[in-house]
């Protein structure tokens, strides 16, 4: 029997490298992993718990695993069922939140809950804040329920009740009152938020002394995985059910710490090591996905980065192909260049399946999707939905819908109260009695009850808004008449508002793009002219590249995503699009603290995604409002070794040199203008009025200047060639 236990744990160990094994087989201490892309993270992970198990150092029941995603515990439990004969069923195994509705539901009268508690997702929380504004009738427009719902959760994800946020100012202040009252509201209906169940299950263990004791005592080895992406009150948290004989593994890699957005902490990982680990220190440095030059690539960017604990991926699998280059006219070419090396790569023997283009914006994917459209080409975009189903261009869509057509219920039911006007569920039900008893559109209903004295706001306003925007767009090009629109629907001002609406309103400008594109693209107006007006037309083509194109499920189709969806896959082929200043890194990140730092960790999770080969591209100009911006080489680009580097074509302007150096990053765009405005100068516009130069792009006639002209006119990008500008 000793004999047999002896050959299943050297099983278990069978294949693993010696820092692989060393992880594995740690004596009871705690130690940080610093687990690098592609290094067997995930295997080392769970074959440490099987091996603890096997040896007999501890029951299933008596370590606690927390994982990020119900995906990767699920993973973990097969596998451990795979290796060894247990019953994972008690085992405590699961991402955050379910361990703490675990806790909660064990211990629910000391939580203060009922026993069937019931947990709001997002949008059942966003409707219960919803209720509590009406309640206490607050004016939505300065405290809009979002903004309120983000205020919640981010103090509760910092572990802050609403009598430990620190106020400067009455707006604040507003917003503590309702942080208490969505608390007691919800204490009321014995529900909880996702928020709430981490901070719960932390100030349960916080306080009850006896229970604290009890699981630290239980939980002898606490494994966690994705440690860089955990926040602070994650952090503690944890710390909760370290007691003194619990060895704490932490496994991570701060280079691919890319969630700061969503609150992540890179700093846990050096303060557990100051808390924990000290000088026990583990690197899984062999990376078993990748060749040799991808690996020297992202290991030579991300040494750019000052705060990181620091390793070095390496491979035995040799140097592999040297990675592609790709300088576009523009970004129609840049696709083109894209698809026709999917299509090369595919015709060789290579699934579609196992090829991705990854893009830094959501909006990057509109001009991708139409040229793979038009080519044919299946594809699937993975963690998102396709540009015209999303969310904010089917709302766009729908006000342009009801401009062409008044009689489209479909489009009139969707946007009449979005953004909110006040417009309720009883007036929308008597609006379409009222239809349905005269035989007409909910258009002509809502016409025929049409008060001028009341077009202020609800149904009337609405009404009045129509025509306002009907008026206001008549003659104008296709373009400008969808820019009227996001901005005199609201929808432009609604998503600004949003704490996460950015990439929302780059889908609206790109919405500008595709009419652009379309409008001096002869052959589709040609195509659809039968259908009546430019308007209609577009209409019609974003319906058609809206139909069902996207290769469903399971079969073989190309991956389009963003890089953060990116994480934790590989593909045999990687395709890195917009390597532009401004757009990856991206423009915001100029402006953070760290904020570089984060992009080129982003940068590095998109290079460390590719196996065999990898492209990068970028564009000279591409669409951008609806006008072309003059893009200049990402620094990234830059930071790559020129050695490993192929560069698929000549450079072909001689405004960007041929040599590699020419990657190197500008501080601005207007850095080789010539134009006689500067950042920074102080101009007036006959209409818009006196304002201050904050960008520069473009040579000669097609130079543009971006103007802030306050808050009366906002920012705008001016064309030289038309508009009028003095310096004041």
């Amino acid at each position: 029997m000793l004999c047999l236990k002896s050959n299943m744990t050297a099983n278990l160990l069978d294949g693993l490298n010696p820092e692989q094994l060393a992880a594995v087989t740690l004596p009871h201490q705690s130690a940080l992993i610093l687990a690098g892309a592609g290094s067997g993270k995930t295997r080392v992970l769970t074959t440490r718990i099987a091996w603890l198990i096997q040896t007999g150092q501890v029951s299933p029941l008596g370590l606690l695993a927390v994982t990020f995603t119900n995906k990767a515990a699920k993973e973990m439990l097969t596998r451990l069922t795979a290796m060894l004969p247990i019953n994972t069923r008690g085992m405590w195994v699961g991402t955050f939140h379910g361990l703490s509705n675990r806790l909660l539901r064990t211990h629910y009268r000391d939580a203060g809950l009922p026993q069937l508690f019931q947990i709001l997702d997002t949008a059942d929380q966003l409707s219960a804040v919803k209720r509590l504004l009406k309640a206490l009738d607050v004016d939505t427009e300065k405290y809009e329920p979002k903004k309120v719902q983000y205020f919640i959760n981010g103090n509760k994800e910092a572990g802050l009740r609403p009598e430990h946020v620190e106020v400067f100012d009455p707006y604040t202040r507003r917003l503590v009152e309702f942080y208490a009252a969505y608390d007691a509201q919800c204490n009321r209906d014995g529900v909880v938020d996702f928020s709430e169940l981490l901070l719960r299950a932390y100030e349960l263990l916080a306080r009850n002394d006896m229970l604290r004791t009890h699981y630290q005592e239980r939980f002898r080895y606490i494994l966690v995985d994705e440690f860089q992406d955990t926040n602070r009150l994650q952090y503690r948290w944890l710390k909760m059910f370290a007691g003194e004989d619990s060895a704490l593994l932490a496994v991570g890699d701060d280079d691919q710490s890319i969630y700061a957005f969503r609150g992540a902490h890179s700093g846990n990982m050096n303060e557990f090591q100051r808390d924990y680990a000290g000088d026990n220190v583990i690197k899984l440095e062999q990376n078993y996905r990748s060749h040799g030059n991808i690996l020297d690539a992202a290991n030579a960017l991300i040494t750019q980065n000052a705060t990181r604990l620091g390793k070095n991926l390496w491979t035995s699998e040799g140097k592999g192909e040297p990675i592609r280059v790709f300088e576009a006219y523009n970004d129609q070419e840049e696709a083109s260049f894209i698809v026709e090396e999917v299509k090369a790569l595919h015709r060789d023997g290579t699934a579609l399946v196992d090829m991705a283009l990854l893009y830094r914006s959501n909006a990057q994917s509109r001009v991708l999707e139409h040229a793979l459209f038009s080519a044919g080409v299946p594809y699937r975009v993975y963690g998102g939905l396709r540009f015209f189903e999303r969310q904010e261009i089917k709302h766009a869509l729908a006000y342009l819908r009801l401009l062409a057509n008044p009689d489209d219920d479909g489009a009139f039911s969707r946007i009449v109260n979005f953004p909110t006007r006040g417009i309720g569920a009883r007036t929308l039900e008597q609006l379409s009695d009222a239809a349905q008893a005269a035989n007409t559109s909910l258009w002509q209903a809502a016409r025929a009850q049409f008060d001028p004295a009341k077009a202020v706001k609800g149904l009337p306003g609405f009404v009045a808004l129509m025509g306002a925007m009907q008026d206001a767009t008549q003659g104008l090009p296709l373009p400008e008449a969808i820019e009227h629109v996001l901005h005199m629907s609201g929808l432009a001002a609604h998503y600004q508002a949003e704490k996460e609406g950015a990439d929302r309103l780059e889908n609206l400008n790109e919405l500008i793009n595709a009419a652009t594109v379309f409008s001096n693209d002869p052959e589709a107006m040609a195509e659809l002219d039968e259908v009546g007006g430019p308007l209609a037309s577009f209409l019609a083509h974003a319906a058609l590249e809206a139909g069902d194109h996207q290769a469903g499920a399971g079969s073989d189709a190309l991956q389009l995503m963003t890089v953060h969806a990116a994480k934790g896959l590989e593909f045999h082929a990687v395709f890195v699009g917009g390597l532009e200043e401004g757009l990856f890194p991206h423009e915001q990140s100029m402006n953070e603290k760290d904020g570089i730092e984060e992009e080129r960790r982003l940068m590095y999770v998109a290079i460390t995604r590719a196996r065999r080969r990898l492209y990068l591209s970028h564009a000279q100009s591409r669409m951008l409002h609806g006008q072309v911006r003059y893009g200049i080489p990402s620094r990234f680009l830059d930071e790559l070794p020129s050695e490993l580097l192929k560069l698929v074509n000549a450079k072909r302007n001689s405004a960007v040199p041929a040599s590699h150096d020419s990657y190197a990053a500008p501080k601005s765009n207007a850095r080789n203008n010539t134009s006689p405005w500067r950042i920074g100068m102080n101009v007036r516009h006959a209409k818009f009025g006196l304002g201050v130069v904050v960008n520069v792009e473009g040579q000669g006639e097609d130079t543009r200047v971006q103007i802030n002209f306050g808050a009366a006119n906002g920012m705008k990008w001016l064309a030289l060639a038309y508009a009028k500008l003095e310096v004041a």
